[in-house]
């Protein structure tokens, strides 16, 4: 009997470790941007990788040894105890770093072992914040709502705060405009009242009700919204005003003055190439090529689009490189160059699938499927709506989805196929 229940407890055991090693490759897989089978190399073969990630097989060492060099990891670093897979540093810095969707799957991790309530509150707050940068507000609510719960519980009122700053943001994305007002006018209070949060909070807070009116139809008051913040913007050091200018260039181009839009953004690019920071310049840049896309000045944003692509093409940084060669398809689109569109596209969807930035690829697919719209080929560009539409719902994006199952209703209305566009103008409706 003994020596059965010790057979038991190590079969248990290597399951457990089997589990941890297949996590540990999942996730440095993710975040290498490989798949399965591009992992697998010519060695292995994407099943194999599969039974590893899922705990069914164990790795031999000589198969580790080579799996990691691939991931660019010791082998050490999936079967020791001590080194998790993911640091909170680590994960703190994938977030500064803009890479959204490392950081949403790195909290949610570190979140599935976080042994006390402060720390779960941290995450949360982190989590809820990434998935707002990935448009994913209904998961962005649960989380900043449990880490408001926490904080203030435990009377961290800076840090509850800043959490329902994120459940703000999440209910905008959701199209709940209402609730996300009266949580971001609850804080404003706050402020006002005298909670020292961070330096530009309350800027923050104005620009965001500014967008809230603005979806609202009430633009009177998101312009009253974003010159008062703009007032706020002159205590603040370069960098921090560079940031509030890129935020109102972006404020402005959604309530449709585009002229105000690219008056800011190009004060904010100034002030980011003042102060050396050449990746925030490259991105507003690129905003910008989209407000002078949207004024009709074509060439001007084709100009722009291709210093934004230079600048980012000097990082490396193939998550930016997805939207900006996107917004050269749009520009080249606008212009008429058809087949060029659908190359830039094209490339934006390799970018965007090897750096695993899901909102680019959806973008890029709205852009190829326009393009061949445009090109006559509705066959193909059925084909690419129907891809747009899928990836939209799986990342919970409603927005993005709504704007490609009306693009696609217009196709098939365009088509003759009367009752699959009024199918899809249905779900569009019915988005939430």
């Amino acid at each position: 009997m003994p020596r059965t229940r010790t057979s038991a407890r190590a079969t248990e055991k290597d399951r457990d470790l089997a589990r941890r090693i297949g996590q540990r490759i999942r996730e440095a897989r993710l975040r290498a941007g490989l798949t399965q089978q591009q992992l697998a190399g010519e060695r292995y073969t994407k099943a194999y990788v599969s039974a590893l990630e899922t705990g069914i097989a164990r790795p031999s060492m000589v198969a580790l040894s080579y799996l990691s060099e691939r991931l660019g990891f010791p082998a050490s670093h999936f079967i020791d105890e001590a080194h998790p897979a993911w640091t909170r540093l680590e994960v703190d810095m994938r977030l500064a770093a803009g890479d959204w969707q490392a950081a949403v799957d790195g909290y949610r991790s570190l979140l599935a072992d976080a042994g006390d309530e402060a720390t779960r509150a941290d995450l949360l707050r982190g989590l809820a914040e990434a998935s707002t940068r990935l448009d994913q507000g209904k998961d962005a609510i649960a989380a900043a709502s449990e880490a408001a719960r926490i904080y203030a519980a435990a009377g961290r009122e800076t840090d509850a705060a800043l959490a329902r700053y994120w459940l703000a943001y999440g209910l905008y994305q959701s199209d709940s405009e209402i609730d996300a007002r009266s949580v971001l006018l609850a804080l404003l209070d706050q402020v006002r009242s005298g909670l020292r949060v961070e330096p530009d909070f309350e800027m923050r807070l104005l620009t965001s009700l500014a967008a809230v009116e603005s979806r609202a139809g009430q633009p009177t008051r998101a312009l009253t919204y974003l010159e008062e913040a703009r007032g706020l913007a002159a205590d603040l050091d370069d960098r921090r005003r560079a940031a509030f200018l890129f935020n109102l260039a972006i404020s402005y181009r959604e309530i449709g003055d585009f002229e105000a839009a690219i008056r800011a953004g190009t004060q904010g690019m100034a002030l980011y190439r003042a102060a050396g920071a050449i990746f925030e310049s490259a991105r507003i840049e690129n905003d910008l090529a989209l407000a002078y896309l949207a004024t009709g000045q074509i060439e001007r944003a084709h100009e722009l689009a291709g210093d934004a692509r230079r600048q980012i093409e000097d990082t490396g940084d193939e998550r930016w490189m997805a939207s900006v060669v996107d917004t050269e398809a749009q520009v080249a689109l606008a212009r008429g160059n058809v087949d060029e569109a659908l190359g830039l596209a094209a490339k934006a969807r390799d970018y965007a699938q090897r750096s695993g930035n899901e909102f680019a690829g959806l973008m890029a697919m709205l852009t190829e499927a326009r393009a061949l719209r445009r090109a006559g080929r509705p066959v193909e560009a059925e084909a690419r709506f129907g891809e747009a539409a899928a990836l939209a719902r799986s990342s919970k994006a409603p927005n993005r989805l709504r704007e490609v199952l009306r693009e696609w209703a217009d196709l098939r209305a365009e088509s003759g196929d009367h009752r699959g566009a009024y199918e899809l103008t249905s779900e569009a409706l019915a988005v939430n």
